[in-house]
């Protein structure tokens, strides 16, 4: 199936595996948060019990490195594209406000990314992510 947008998350090279697989989470609720129309209908199975909707589409998971994360940051926000971000310091924080506020007091060319996701339509999000490649 062909869709118009595309999906893309972008991890650091380097994270623990614990820790990708919690930014590549909280990022792909950063996606479905900020752009509801990428969820799909509730599942249900044979006995009638109901699940949450998934993503639609497919989410292209990508790596890279310090300096790549803010240049794909910036590539969408150029874009006109409203990325979700996850930075290092929230590593060391315990709820959502706390998030917030380390983010927050850092500017944006300053911050340590650790993953970066962007949703949009399909060209745009080509070009924010060339060059990169997939998670192993």
């Amino acid at each position: 199936m062909h869709f118009e947008t595309k999906m893309a998350i972008v991890l650091h090279g380097d994270l623990l595996p614990w820790q990708g697989l919690n930014v590549a989470a909280f990022l792909a609720g950063g996606l479905a948060g900020g752009n509801p129309e990428i969820l799909g209908e509730a599942y249900r199975d044979a006995d009638g019990t109901v699940y949450s909707p998934l993503i639609r589409e497919p989410i292209f998971v990508l790596t890279a490195d310090t300096d790549t994360l803010r240049r794909t940051r910036q590539r969408a926000v150029s874009r006109g594209l409203t990325p979700a971000i996850y930075t290092a310091d929230m590593f060391a924080t315990d709820h959502d406000d706390a998030n917030r506020a380390v983010v927050e007091a850092v500017g944006s060319d300053a911050l340590d990314l650790v993953g970066v996701a962007v949703h949009g339509p399909r060209k745009d999000v080509d070009k924010v992510i060339n060059g990169l490649k997939r998670h192993p």
